[in-house]
This record gives C-alpha cells, structure tokens and sequence, in this order.
C-alpha cells in the first residue's frame, strides 16, 4: 500500500491545505469493485468507523447523490458526489461534519496487468491555523483510508474465493 500525506502551503489567513491519498492493490476485477465502492451508501459495508449511510437525493448512485454518513462516534458528515464515471471514479465533496473548510476526494479504479489500483485521495483546507492539530487529522484521515482500503481488499478476497 502507498500513502502521501502532504502540507502545500498556508495561505494569509493562517489555514493550511493539504492532501491525503492512499494507493492499493487488489486481485479483483473492476466490475466487482465498483460493485462495492460504486454503491453510494453502501460505506458501512466496508469504510472504517461507520455506522450507516443514508441517501439524502433522489440520484442514488451518480453524479448529485447526496448522503448522510453516521459514524460510530456519533460524527455525522454531509457529502455530495461532483464526479462519477461508472467502473473508473467517484468524486465527492463534504460540505459539513469535518473540522475542515474544504474537503475533496476522488476514489478511483485502475486496471493493471495482476489486478485492480484503488486509490484514494483527497484535497483538505484546515478549519484553524494550528500546523499540528492539522496534521494529526491528516494523520488520521490517512489511517482511516488505509484501514478501509485493507477491508474492502479483505471483503473482495474472501468474495472471490472459491469454495473447496
């Protein structure tokens, strides 16, 4: 698995922006994939820490879909898909839940010759000027990726596992 987690810059107002991406490998084809990260609110079958997620739109699994994200924290996040192409990406913004100002994140599906890419990546902009408050969370939006990256791996192997 291949992280990057990466302060660009602070801007005259004291907030930092940054991003977070995670990158892994999986033996499993595209289609059975998207079969799982395509269903929008289906993030409790394999994201790390979240309860449920519910729809808040009409459009369920395309560009427009708004969900509610639960956590089993008690955090509750609002996010709005502003990309989707069918077996290649999802694109989505949070626009409320996160200590943040601005947060962006792309999941995206490569073929490659022994299997299938996923990476996962995002663009953040803090809420407030502490450098190490920022990059705790990064810190942990990262862990977060990874765990979540390694489950949707294990759920796709044990799919795909024939029996004996």
């Amino acid at each position: 698995m291949i992280m990057t987690v990466k302060i660009l810059g602070q801007n005259k107002t004291g907030t930092f922006c940054a991003t977070v991406s995670r990158t892994m490998m999986i033996d499993s084809q595209v289609s059975d994939i998207w079969g799982i990260v395509g269903d929008y609110t289906g993030l409790a079958n394999w994201v790390d820490g979240i309860e449920k997620t519910v729809s808040l739109s009409k459009v369920k699994n395309d560009f427009g879909a708004a969900r509610k994200i639960h956590f089993k924290d008690g955090a509750q996040v609002i996010e709005y898909a502003v990309g989707w192409k069918e077996n290649d990406y999802i694109s989505y913004i949070a626009t409320s839940g996160l200590p943040l100002q601005g947060y962006h994140a792309t999941i995206s599906l490569t073929t490659r010759t022994k299997g299938t890419q996923v990476k996962w990546s995002s663009f953040l902009i803090s809420e407030s000027s502490d450098k190490n408050e920022f990059l705790q969370f990064l810190e942990s939006m990262d862990m977060f990726y990874a765990k979540s990256l390694v489950t949707l791996k294990q759920k796709l192997e044990k799919q795909n596992k024939l029996p004996p």
